[in-house]
């Protein structure tokens, strides 16, 4: 939770951002067509480059029962899960550039962990993070810094937009425009 002083001294919390998107996806690549309807909460610390990788590392893993979590609010928490039925936890999806000891515990309590690093300190995280990342089940993608800054962009409050995803790319369509966002995989598990 961010916090700031109002007019008159008091320590007041600030509000996450909330944002309304409706997403036409096609993911050619699994062959998953869907209607997502999402309200996206913004934290008061986070970019709008980081909550579309986000909602994009959210349609890469669409499926039945994946859902966005407390995210930067609750450290304990990855940005999105999927649990099962049981609810014993599926798959565990981080964004940014998380701590090596983070993504070894996150190993320990879900089958599949995947990890979404997207902004311009990438490079320098996973020079620095590599050799320990391999001893890990963790799957590791970059999302095109420069891209997702267009992608930013292109954001609005209530949103209508169509991803569709090929090969490690996706085609954002969206009312103030397009772009496309690649991503290259760092490690498959």
């Amino acid at each position: 939770m961010a916090f700031f002083l109002d007019n008159q001294g008091y320590i007041v919390a600030l509000k996450p951002t909330i944002y309304k998107l409706k997403i036409s996806l096609s993911d050619l690549n699994r062959h998953y067509y869907d209607t997502l309807n999402l309200t996206i909460a913004q934290h008061p610390s986070e970019t709008l480059e980081r909550m579309m990788a986000r909602v994009l590392a959210f349609c890469i893993n669409a499926e039945e029962y994946l859902v966005f979590t407390k995210g930067l609010s609750e450290a304990e928490e990855p940005d999105i899960w999927l649990r099962t039925l049981d609810d014993q936890l599926s798959v565990w999806i981080d964004v940014g550039e998380p701590a090596v000891d983070r993504i070894k515990k996150a190993t320990h309590l879900a089958p599949t962990v995947k990890v979404y690093s997207f902004n311009s300190k990438s490079d320098v995280w996973w020079d620095q993070s590599q050799a320990k990342f391999t001893k890990l089940s963790a799957s590791v993608f970059q999302f095109d810094w420069e891209q997702m800054q267009a992608l930013a962009k292109l954001v609005q409050r209530t949103m209508d937009i169509s991803v569709t995803i090929s090969d490690d790319s996706a085609h954002v369509a969206a009312e103030l425009g397009e772009c496309e966002v690649d991503w290259v995989t760092l490690q498959a598990r």
